[in-house]
């Protein structure tokens, strides 16, 4: 362990240190309580043994400063006592030590209370742990939840929660978002030819297009069966239509045959585009109404298009 020592008299400081240097302990030394609290603060101490009257800054205000202190771990505090000290130890107590020594100390004594800091310490140590992998499994099983198993994007929940932010954002800020509804053309007859197997790995191999189409800070999302939603921030209606043709065209280019459509041909989306009103901006539901109503149009257009609500934006259809 690193032991640091807080003595201002240099006979016991000396006497203090070569012995927890003999019980195989690394050992800092410090004159007063505002030298050992500087060098706390800039060295990984396990255990501090610290007279309780000292120049400057005493013994119990180091002792509540190291116990306020949000360190990287636990630091045992032993206080140095005179015998008739003794009365005073409960205040030692309750400033946050751990235990007490008296002067003169008895090195077996000291060796004794050095071996029950080391476990102290190292339980400490091993709770700190503990506690960091459990945040770590909270947040990968927050993060599981909130994620779909098949494409991995986010999934309905995640959406919900991200677009409280965007209402936020929006009315606070002003910011601007559109939302792109995507839905693949004809899937169910995709999934009742090729099989729901085949189907999966299609839904796999579209979000991974959707994901390398977004810019940083767009947000994908799988709504439901073989229906996504992209949020783009700081996007007018017209440069998101141009990256829903953008995606569109990227999907066609996958060509993943579908030969149970008529005709036959490859695997191809609709697209609904939608802005989010200034009016109205903790109206997410309302918005995403709209593109999936620009999205009907796109279907109703022949599929394999992109719509942009209240506008007329045109149709395309290469397959």
């Amino acid at each position: 362990m690193r032991v640091l020592i807080a003595e201002d008299d240099a006979v016991p400081r000396l006497i203090l240190k070569l012995a927890v240097e003999k019980f195989g302990h690394e050992c800092l030394v410090a004159e007063d309580g505002s030298e050992a609290w500087d060098i706390y603060q800039n060295a990984n101490v396990q255990v501090i043994i610290s007279d309780r009257i000292m120049p400057g800054l005493d013994g119990l205000e180091l002792c509540r400063r190291v116990r306020e202190s949000p360190g990287s771990g636990y630091t045992y505090f032993i206080f140095l006592t005179a015998l008739g000290e003794k009365e005073q130890l409960f205040a030692g107590i309750q400033a946050g030590a751990d235990d007490y020594l008296t002067k003169p100390f008895d090195p077996d004594e000291l060796r004794v209370r050095l071996l029950v800091a080391a476990r102290i310490t190292a339980l400490h140590q091993e709770l700190e742990q503990q506690k960091r992998e459990l945040e770590r499994l909270n947040q990968e099983l927050f993060e599981q939840g909130r994620r779909d198993p098949l494409t991995h994007l986010g999934n309905r929940l995640r959406l919900m929660e991200d677009l409280t932010v965007v209402a936020g954002t929006a009315e606070r800020y002003g910011k601007r978002y559109c939302a792109m509804m995507c839905d693949l053309d004809n899937f169910k007859s995709y999934n009742d030819f090729y099989g729901h197997l085949a189907g999966d790995e299609a839904l796999r191999t579209i979000a991974q297009a959707i994901l390398k189409n977004c810019r940083d800070g767009d947000m994908a999302y799988r709504f439901g069966g073989e229906e996504f939603v992209i949020v783009l921030p700081e996007q007018t209606t017209a440069t998101a239509a141009i990256a829903a043709e953008r995606l569109r065209k990227a999907v066609q280019a996958l060509a993943l045959r579908h030969e149970s459509k008529t005709p036959p041909g490859v695997v191809t989306i609709s697209v609904g585009v939608a802005a989010l009103e200034a009016h109205e901006p903790k109206a997410t539901h309302l918005w995403l109404k709209r593109a999936d109503e620009a999205l009907y149009r796109a279907k109703q257009a022949g599929r394999n298009c992109v719509r942009v609500a209240g506008d007329g934006w045109r149709v395309t259809s290469d397959v």
